[in-house]
């Protein structure tokens, strides 16, 4: 018995990771969110399988799925296409690092639902708008200059830091509201996930580092299992399928029309947030 599962247990929550890693990779270099939006849903199942308190088991999900590196063999295929905008990068960085800070502070904090509410509101307001993808439904021709700008990298940061989705999403969402076509958005987005994850990381294992002592019974919450609300396990099964697969999402995303590819991406952002919608009506 390890985390209260039997050995069937043990080796079928493996096996599901290793799957999902996959799809996940793929769906990082289609989307340009980093994979999180696959895995944070994921972790969840597993992680109540196993156990983990729902008091902490959204910041378990969320810190695990930033440490899976996809995003970084996600951004150097969508780089190698040109479709990265690196003038919104050079203006993000910092507002952005400062973002992940905040949120990295703001998880040790937060209560359990605030995560869940920040992942379906943001998840929603994108589907919305990539599945209508009403042309009048813009905020501008393009992206804004100065301080505006500067806030919206803080945004994403925060944002990212709280739903584990590395930047992708809000960053998609936020830049075709001003006109950028959706292939630069996801390529630029991958890129943003990079800036994100590595500090990320470190920000959710400072925020959940009390977690173990609150719950020392809990196998999962224990080193060598995890560091803080990072999961080292469920990481370790599921980032080397997807880095395998991260470079053929970019492909496909690459073949793919903008229409397609925006409504791909917005019905599947509308199914994990209904996911999240029932946990919070349900408390499960």
């Amino acid at each position: 018995m390890i985390a209260g599962l039997d050995l069937q247990d043990i080796v079928e929550l493996a096996l599901l990771l290793i799957a999902v890693g996959a799809l996940s990779g793929f769906l990082a270099g289609v989307f340009g969110i980093g994979g999180g939006a696959i895995l944070v849903p994921v972790f969840y199942e597993c992680f109540r399988i196993a156990g983990v308190p729902l008091e902490v088991r959204m910041p378990l999900c969320v810190g695990t799925s930033l440490i899976i590196p996809t995003s970084i063999r996600s951004f150097q295929a969508h780089y190698k296409r040109g479709a990265v905008d690196m003038t919104v990068l050079r203006v993000w960085w910092l507002p952005i690092l400062i973002g992940v800070i905040a949120g990295s502070v703001v998880a040790r904090y937060a209560p359990e639902r605030l995560f869940k509410i920040v992942f379906v509101c943001v998840a929603y307001s994108a589907a919305v708008r990539l599945i209508f993808a009403r042309e009048t439904w813009k905020l501008g021709d393009d992206l804004p200059k100065g301080p505006l700008m500067r806030a919206y990298g803080f945004v994403v940061g925060i944002l990212s830091t709280l739903m584990g989705i590395g930047g992708g999403l809000f960053s998609n969402l936020l830049m075709t509201f001003y006109g950028r076509p959706i292939h630069q958005a996801v390529a630029t987005s991958s890129a943003l996930a990079v800036l994100i994850s590595i500090p990320g990381a470190l920000g959710y294992v400072y925020a959940g580092w009390p977690a173990a002592a609150n719950y020392p019974s809990v196998a999962a919450l224990q080193i060598p299992f995890a560091l803080g609300y990072v999961s080292l396990i469920g990481a370790v099964l599921v980032m080397p399928m997807s880095l395998v697969t991260a470079p053929l999402g970019v492909k496909a995303a690459h073949a793919m029309s903008k229409r397609t590819l925006e409504a791909a991406f917005g019905c599947y952002l509308f199914i994990v947030g209904s996911r999240f919608v029932i946990s919070l009506l349900g408390a499960q």
